[in-house]
């Protein structure tokens, strides 16, 4: 399975890393010290968030927000963030 979700970056203001939240995945952030660390830090955890939900009974994925729908800072910049999950056969 593929998802791509948008995830906001935000410059720190005392280092030279970033924030990244996904404003369609509640709580899903992370953090790194430069972009490319944040990067792989953000993919991880939406990959952490979409298993907790795969785990569900009935598991719900939220609609993909549009880049131009969201209101994003001076400094915040979008970056389009894919995640790849293999399910393997259980198993039991």
């Amino acid at each position: 399975m593929t998802f791509i979700y948008p995830a906001v970056f935000v410059p720190h203001k005392e280092d030279k890393g970033y924030h990244a939240y996904f404003p369609d995945l509640e709580g899903c952030q992370a953090d790194g010290p430069d972009l490319e660390d944040t990067m792989d830090e953000a993919r991880e955890a939406a990959r952490s968030w979409i298993m907790v939900e795969l785990e569900e009974e009935s598991p719900v994925f939220p609609e993909v927000s549009h880049h131009e729908d969201l209101n994003l800072g001076p400094e915040e910049f979008v970056r389009q963030v894919m995640i790849v999950i293999k399910l393997l056969p259980d198993n039991d």
